[in-house]
């Protein structure tokens, strides 16, 4: 890309507009949640809103993407300050295709490595991300899971603004394993296992219209018991291949499996 098409890239994110496809150049304007809107107006109040005042350094008349969680609209700074940014809404705005519903039951590991997937998770549509305590689970991270689901729904709150989604997943406190089973939604069940041939995920294709429940395991594996009790609640076993993967490694190809469109669809 040349100098000069770079300095147009840079002053249109700076902007904080949606560029015009010129040149082959089409960008998308940033979007951000807020907790509701009024008539002809939209608030930003909270630790939010003193990131975007003063790390964003949001100017009036800049021009973004604002989401209630349930309709799209654009919203034009109005004002700016370190505890509230107040937006005009210009127009609602269609909210375009949304991915198959898929719920994430992820039983808990490292939390480094858990947020990571909680992260990535949420980029790629998950709908929900139910942390989940098995019979391997560490005892001291289990309880400190607890305190951590604040910190787990920001982690969310961001990766979702940042890629774009209408809403944040749902993500609850942690229950234990036979809680989340009997909880499930209703659609397509997938326990992820390893070895005895299951069916691999990745000839079963998107989820497309379908719902869809993924469970992944903790870092032991599955106890007999529970491979038995989510088979009693309707999962079936499915495979990534024959490399043993980490839990977080299995969880995001999984779910690219599930809510990235087929090559097909392109």
């Amino acid at each position: 890309m040349s100098d000069h098409r770079l300095g147009f890239v840079r002053a249109g994110f700076a902007a904080g507009r949606q560029l015009s496809c010129t040149e082959g150049v089409c960008l998308a304007r940033r979007r951000f949640f807020v907790e509701r809107t009024d008539p002809g107006r939209a608030v930003v109040r909270g630790e939010q809103a003193h990131h975007l005042h003063n790390v964003l350094r949001l100017q009036p008349g800049q021009i973004f993407e604002l989401s209630d969680t349930r309709q799209l609209y654009l919203g034009r700074v109005i004002a700016s300050l370190p505890g509230e940014v107040t937006f005009a809404i210009e127009k609602e705005l269609p909210a375009g295709p949304q991915p198959p519903e898929v719920t994430l039951l992820g039983a808990i590991f490292k939390f480094d490595r858990y947020e990571w997937m909680i992260e990535k998770a949420t980029e790629l549509g998950a709908a929900r991300i139910i942390p989940v305590i098995t019979s391997r689970t560490d005892p001291k991270l289990a309880a400190a899971a607890q305190k951590r689901v604040e910190r787990w729904r920001r982690i969310a709150f961001e990766a979702a603004q940042q890629s774009r989604r209408v809403a944040p997943p749902e993500l609850p406190q942690p229950v234990a394993l036979d809680s989340a089973l009997a909880a499930a939604p209703e659609g397509r069940r997938w326990i992820l296992e390893e070895g005895l041939e299951p069916a691999s995920l990745s000839r079963l294709g998107p989820a497309r219209d379908r719902a869809s429940v993924l469970l992944i395991g903790p870092e032991g594996g599955w106890t007999e018991g529970e491979r038995k009790m989510a088979h009693q609640c309707g999962f079936l076993p499915a495979s990534l291949g024959p490399l043993i993967l980490r839990a977080e490694t299995a969880a995001i190809a999984a779910l690219a499996l599930l809510l990235l469109p087929a090559a097909s669809d392109f």
